[in-house]
């Protein structure tokens, strides 16, 4: 019976080994698929994001703060749009460069304005719950991408 007994035990620890290596693999396997999809997110994102603001963010209709704000939304709705199916959320800001102050000839022309596209990716489970332990993933990756255009100059990228 020793000899028995032996066998079984060799048996059931390779049944325990699979048992303690199957939850590390399934988390490493949780992580390479969301570093996949973001990966490729972070792709289009970059492809995507200079031909929208130049687009719909160069020489936009009227003139100050309101038109920049309104190109800004019109920016972020056409991102969004772009990037559907990755599950992210997408900002969009925008800033006036400085103006030349010297009286010049350059202080006629509009100064250059930058729009910061900023896009967040929750990694996949972000919330799940088994037997009351949270298993959600603790952050947010981010990706930001910044495009300075001339609003006078149509197609035209600094």
């Amino acid at each position: 019976m020793g000899i028995r007994a032996g066998l079984r035990e060799e048996r059931a620890q390779a049944t325990v080994e699979m048992a303690v290596v199957t939850p590390v693999l399934i988390v490493l396997a949780l992580i390479a698929y969301n570093v996949m999809i973001f990966a490729g997110a972070v792709a289009r994102f970059d492809r995507v994001v200079p031909d929208i603001v130049l687009a719909h963010a160069v020489a936009p209709g009227g003139e100050g703060d309101e038109s920049s704000i309104d190109a800004s939304a019109t920016v972020q709705a056409q991102i969004q749009d772009a990037m559907e199916g990755y599950g992210l959320q997408v900002e969009v800001s925008s800033e006036q460069g400085k103006a030349s102050s010297d009286g010049g000839l350059l202080s006629l022309s509009g100064t250059f304005r930058t729009y910061t596209c900023t896009m967040h990716y929750e990694p996949w489970p972000s919330s799940l719950s088994i037997a009351g332990v949270s298993l959600g993933a603790p952050a947010v990756l981010t990706h930001e991408r910044a495009v300075t255009v001339d609003p006078w100059r149509p197609g035209v990228v600094m």
